[in-house]
């Protein structure tokens, strides 16, 4: 007799509702749980999978649950309280450890039995659903523990415990770069043809099994020849200190290769600077921070390896061990491997070193060298960004686990065909709540921050239509959504203010899953519009205590069009819970649209709750 992964020490329960304990054994097996001075008892069945409901039951613990069989399992430490899914992609993925330089205090503070995380592991199968999943323990939150947290859901947990004085269980079931495909069934793929076909496709073992072993080929083959013809690499390193480089051309960093006139588009690249420390410094561990860069890199301080980075996301924060930096001059030396033609240390990032308190910017000229050229690597398929992997190997194996709601941050993988998302997280959210027999579970999700450069002149972009039909799923019963917009970087697609996002979500789930009719849980919403001569007056939703700009400045980011749909800046003004927005070229105003590009920066309109409005457009 055997339990599944999620039905383990430590998990939290859901509170006052019946919750299913399943698990396989041998058919015609006895199975018995002793809980709480109760008994239950069921057989098992032919195909070995029993199951026994337990009844509902009210915040509290810690419970032991003995489960027995052929053989007999004990199952300490359980907690009751809400259990809240949380999925999408690297968004929700994106740990406490990567945005934690905004957020030191609360991971000192974070010791909390009462919040506790599952993570389940990215894995992908297109064949069939599966039974359980590979791994994954629950885990209470410490300061050790809450690095590998989901930040949103953290937060998200956080201010729910805090709120109202019970556990919170999070169950992490996200993969970074997914494509909201990646989560649904065969049969729901069926009404999305292209998708079908690729699920379809992927499900043929030979073909699955041919294209990873060709791609897994030729990606070894590109690293190979590149390492094996790389000048830096051959005789005296050029990660040697005394190295001489006065020959070397310079570069600025931060900025592009191509910014840069660097006769280069993809091999390996060598960077180094000299840098002058103090006495002070000698023997001191410190952090090294180089930003984001594009595509890999390795870092080597005064000829000693500090650290590694092998896809362009992640910030690079190197700990030095103490041994390594001494008084006087220290030389560091990057090697940048670029894959695609695209190389760059990326901009607005941190480029320095801290020692003992003490910062030394990195910025500024740096020598390098190509090691090697060579054409653009072999593409790799991206398996979690594959409709119905991720459906069959993390979410359908823990489908039985009671849950309070359900919490969604994606979309960035959908924006290249935009228009049908709204079709397809409905779909999701559908079937998500089929495979769960509660009901319309509460489902929440996050609209996508601002990202990319942002533009003179209103645009259009698959963002700012993403959003839009994010907004249009709020439709679907029992939804809510956490708008992000002044919360996003424009040169980073994984921001890091989660905080934020985790609270703005925990707001909406005060309304929508805990009842609280008195929250202010979002920002002013668009309602409707009435043409007046050459304005249009809007209408809000959401407005709390009253309409304000957050910044004190005039309304900026609304664009107003006539027959002829050419959008231009309009003036915009608050007026009760109402906008009155125009321009004196167009008299004959018909369509107003708010924060209507990949990146509004400066959208400003908020209520006076510190919430901000919901890009929209007038247009049916």
């Amino acid at each position: 007799m055997r339990l599944p992964r999620l039905v383990s020490d430590g998990m939290i329960l859901q509170r006052e509702t019946p919750v299913k304990i399943w698990g396989w054994a041998s058919a015609g097996e006895n199975i018995k749980l002793s809980f709480s001075n109760q008994s239950f008892e069921t057989v098992t069945p032919a195909d070995g999978k029993w199951m026994i409901t337990l009844p509902a039951q009210k915040a509290g613990g810690p419970f032991e649950i003995k489960i027995t069989g052929s053989n007999q399992i004990i199952l300490k430490d359980i907690l009751f309280g809400d259990v809240w899914l949380c999925s999408g992609q690297s968004n929700m993925e994106t740990p406490m450890s990567r945005v934690a330089p905004l957020y030191s205090p609360e991971i000192e503070t974070s010791t909390n039995p009462n919040i506790r995380l599952f993570q389940v592991p990215v894995r992908w199968n297109y064949n069939e659903p599966q039974e359980d999943i590979q791994g994954g323990k629950w885990e209470a939150a410490n300061p050790q523990t809450i690095l590998k947290y989901t930040a949103v859901g953290y937060f998200f947990a956080r201010d729910l415990c805090e709120k109202y004085k019970v556990p919170v269980g999070i169950i992490q079931c996200a993969a970074g770069g997914s494509s909201a495909e990646s989560w649904i069934s065969e049969e729901s793929l069926k009404a999305f043809p292209e998708q079908y076909k690729i699920a379809k496709q992927l499900s043929d073992t030979t073909y699955l099994k041919n294209l990873l072993n060709s791609e897994r080929t030729a990606q070894w083959k590109w690293f190979d020849e590149l390492g094996k013809s790389d000048l830096g690499r051959k005789g005296t390193p050029w990660s040697t200190p005394q190295l001489d480089d006065s020959a070397w051309p310079t570069l600025q960093i931060p900025s592009s290769f191509r910014e840069a006139g660097m006769d280069f588009k993809s091999g390996a690249v060598w960077f180094r600077k000299e840098i002058e420390l103090p006495e002070s410094c000698a023997g001191k561990t410190a952090l090294l921070e180089l930003g984001t860069i594009v595509d890999s890199d390795s870092v080597f301080i005064n000829g000693k390896f500090v650290g590694t980075t092998g896809y362009q996301y992640p910030p690079r924060r190197y700990t030095v061990a103490p041994e390594i930096l001494k008084s006087g001059k220290n030389n560091i030396t990057v090697r940048v491997v670029s894959q695609s033609g695209n190389g760059a240390f990326i901009k607005e990032k941190p480029y320095q070193l801290t020692v003992d308190g003490k910062t030394f910017d990195l910025k500024g000229s740096w020598k390098y060298n190509i090691g090697a050229k060579c054409g653009p690597s072999p593409t790799a398929t991206f398996f979690p960004g594959k409709p119905l992997g991720l459906y069959n190997a993390m979410l359908s194996p823990i489908v039985n686990y009671t849950l309070k709601g359900m919490v969604w941050y994606q979309g960035e993988s959908n924006a290249e065909r935009a228009h049908e998302y709204k079709t397809v997280l409905s779909t999701l959210i559908g079937e998500w709540r089929k495979l769960w027999e509660q009901g319309n579970l509460p489902f929440l999700f996050v609209q996508l921050p601002d990202f990319m450069e942002p533009k003179n002149e209103p645009s259009e972009g698959g963002w700012a239509t993403l959003r839009n039909q994010q907004l249009k799923t709020l439709s679907v019963p029992n939804t809510a959504m956490a708008v992000t917009i002044g919360l996003g970087e424009k040169n980073d697609i994984h921001p890091l203010r989660k905080k934020e996002v985790g609270q703005r979500l925990a707001l909406a789930a005060q309304k929508l899953a805990y009842g609280d009719e008195k929250v202010v849980s979002s920002g002013p919403m668009y309602q409707s519009m009435k043409v007046k001569g050459n304005k249009i007056e809007l209408t809000f939703s959401d407005c709390g205590r009253g309409l304000t700009t957050n910044d004190g400045k005039e309304l900026k980011h609304f664009a107003i069009s006539g027959a002829d749909k050419k959008f231009v800046w309009a003036k915009a003004k608050i007026k009760g819970k109402k906008v009155i927005v125009w321009n004196e070229s167009i008299p004959n105003p018909l369509t107003v649209r708010y924060a209507w590009a990949d990146n509004p920066e400066g959208a400003n309109l908020y209520n006076n709750d510190g919430l901000p409005a919901s890009p929209f457009t007038t247009e049916l």
